[in-house]
């Protein structure tokens, strides 16, 4: 009897420890390596809404077919979002090529 109480209050704290953890959000954001400069602002633009609300970013450059070619392009794309948005998150880990996905991870500041 003894030990189901004790059984019952361990539950009754990891529920209550678990309900006060937050939960990681991840959002993501796509970009092709020829981006033009009004689709890259929009998707700047819904960058920082998702970082002010606190949610981390995944921001990646996807290489269709031949367009592997221009990794360049796709790894100046990733660093010059995480220049503009500086302010909101800082980088968690640089561009880096994963197959035909070019992923960068961006955090929030608190």
């Amino acid at each position: 009897m003894d030990y189901k109480k004790f059984l019952y209050e361990q539950k009754k704290r990891d529920k209550a420890i678990k309900a006060k953890a937050s939960k990681v959000v991840v959002k993501e954001i796509r970009f092709g390596p020829q981006t033009d400069d009004h689709d890259y602002e929009f998707k700047k633009k819904h960058a920082e809404k998702f970082l002010k609300e606190g949610a981390k970013l995944k921001a990646f450059v996807f290489f269709k077919g031949r367009s592997i070619v221009f990794k360049e392009q796709g790894q100046i794309l990733l660093l010059r979002l995480a220049q503009d948005l500086e302010e909101f998150g800082k980088v968690e880990q640089m561009p880096k090529l994963e197959g035909k996905r070019m992923t960068m991870f961006l955090a929030p500041k608190k």
